[in-house]
């Protein structure tokens, strides 16, 4: 499997015939590796409602007929712009051919650029037995150490530049709940309130044993 990193806190995961896309914010995106007319996608996962974070979701799904999963009230909205989709809510699994993913909690705020508000989410995605946990937006909270419990991850997608999002010095206490092998921080840099020192949290995560972090700059993969 390859995890390739577009900007933000956009990814695909995929292993060259299924490709799973999450929060494709492409368009406005001042670090966007791939333009949405480009982006490849066999089903869309969205965390939550901001709109970077939906950005593109309705023109890549009618593009590429492409299912949007998303929690239930979000879901009915992007679903309403004639699109497929599974419509989950916090503990529910969408599986597929490809493996599962569940809705877990983050804690943030979530209203769609139509002023519709709903839950956000973090993604526990099984790709192919490889398990890669999408934290979403949010802070720190203890309850992340739950969402491994069961099946440990592999690789944890993390936001760490702060001000929208944990820090990333609260970053680090996250990983450590996480307990992933490898941590990929993400949602920073983008914009200058979410500027960050990526490469110090790199440091202070391996120095604290909270896992192996791999920073890919916007357009890189990363091979699992």
């Amino acid at each position: 499997m390859d995890i390739r990193f577009l900007g933000h806190a956009c990814f695909t995961l995929s292993d060259g015939e299924t490709s799973v896309l999450i929060d494709p914010f492409l368009t406005g995106n001042p670090k966007a590796a791939i333009s949405a007319e480009d982006v490849p996608a066999t089903d869309i996962l969205l965390t939550h409602g901001h709109a970077d974070h939906i950005g593109d979701t309705v023109a890549i799904a009618k593009r590429t007929g492409a299912a949007v999963t998303a929690i239930v009230e979000l879901a009915n909205e992007v679903g309403s712009e004639g699109v497929d989709i599974h419509d989950p809510n916090l503990g529910g699994t969408v599986k597929f051919d490809w493996g599962s993913v569940k809705l877990v909690p983050a804690w943030h705020t979530s209203t769609t650029p139509k002023g519709q508000v709903n839950t956000p989410a973090g993604l526990l995605i099984n790709f192919k037995d490889t398990i890669v946990y999408h934290l979403g937006d949010t802070c720190l909270f203890s309850d992340l150490q739950l969402v491994g419990k069961r099946s440990p991850i592999d690789y944890a997608l993390m936001c760490i530049g702060g001000h929208y999002t944990m820090d990333r010095v609260d970053a680090v206490d996250a990983a450590a709940l996480v307990g992933a092998k490898t941590v990929i921080p993400c949602h920073y840099n983008t914009f200058p309130p979410i500027e960050t020192d990526v490469q110090a949290f790199k440091s202070d995560v391996e120095q604290s044993g909270g896992g192996h972090v791999v920073v890919l700059d916007p357009g890189d993969t990363h091979q699992a």
